[in-house]
């Protein structure tokens, strides 16, 4: 059994492995968790004596938390995915360390699964767009805001627009501010995929270009686009077990 740490920004995805695959995932929210509520959800997760820990984080001042909980534990650390220890896919990047962790541990799964060249959208805080060239490096990407990101700011920022949950819509002219916002939220994000996509793969030469989803709203969003190849809600939790399976062997 291998732990699978991704700490993002709002939540930290937990996952289990086996050899081949990841068997079961929890989320835990990043910034409100304490060390022994962490390690309560490891054993609610029936997480006992992992064979090894990968970890890939966005948020430094939790990872050494999680490290600390991880020792108390199981007297181990995780070994961390960055720019400097990335195995699987190669980096062609100006300043590789200011690249997202999750983001390699995207290409190295797109890399394996899908080849290259490839791209992973991820539904995340922010939407971000990976891209694995011909060569099989991490080449760089796109950044836009996150769909739950654009929504709560509308309502933050404004007298009356309220907060919503993304689901599908049920037309294209909103009778509510409510519906209003959903249709712009899901249909937009729709759109802007589709017009980014197809720049990538004209600036790739790529016709044919594998473009996976993964994230909090791939299935809801991307599942409808007809430019996304595939739907892996846990492929940035896979990117780390075959990392860990290369770091290991």
């Amino acid at each position: 059994m291998r732990l699978l740490l991704d700490i993002g920004n709002t939540h930290m995805d937990v996952g289990v492995a086996d050899d081949s695959k990841v068997i079961r995932h929890s989320k835990i929210p990043t910034h409100d968790t304490t060390i022994p509520q962490f390690k309560t959800a490891l054993r609610e997760m029936c997480i006992e004596a992992p064979v090894g820990i990968a970890l890939c984080s966005v948020v430094p001042e939790r990872t050494s938390i999680v490290q600390v909980a991880l020792q108390q534990e199981f007297d181990q650390r995780a070994t961390v995915l960055n720019h400097e220890t990335v195995t699987g896919v190669g980096v062609d990047y100006p300043e590789p360390s200011t690249i997202g962790p999750d983001r390699l541990a995207n290409a190295i799964a797109a890399r394996r699964h899908f080849g290259a060249p490839a791209v992973v959208v991820d539904f995340g805080t922010a939407v971000t767009f990976d891209v694995v060239d011909r060569s099989g490096n991490y080449a760089g990407g796109i950044i836009a805001p996150g769909v739950a990101a654009m929504t709560d700011y509308l309502h933050e920022k404004t007298a009356l627009l309220p907060r919503i949950e993304i689901k599908e819509p049920t037309r294209v002219i909103g009778k509510t501010a409510a519906e209003a916002m959903l249709i712009g939220a899901v249909f937009g994000y729709r759109g802007l995929i589709g017009e980014l996509v197809r720049r990538l793969r004209a600036e790739l030469g790529s016709a044919s270009l594998p473009v996976i989803a993964t994230g909090g709203y791939a299935e809801k969003i991307a599942g409808k686009v007809p430019e996304i190849t595939a739907v892996e809600p846990l492929l940035t939790l896979e990117g780390l077990r075959l990392f860990l399976e290369r770091t290991s062997s």
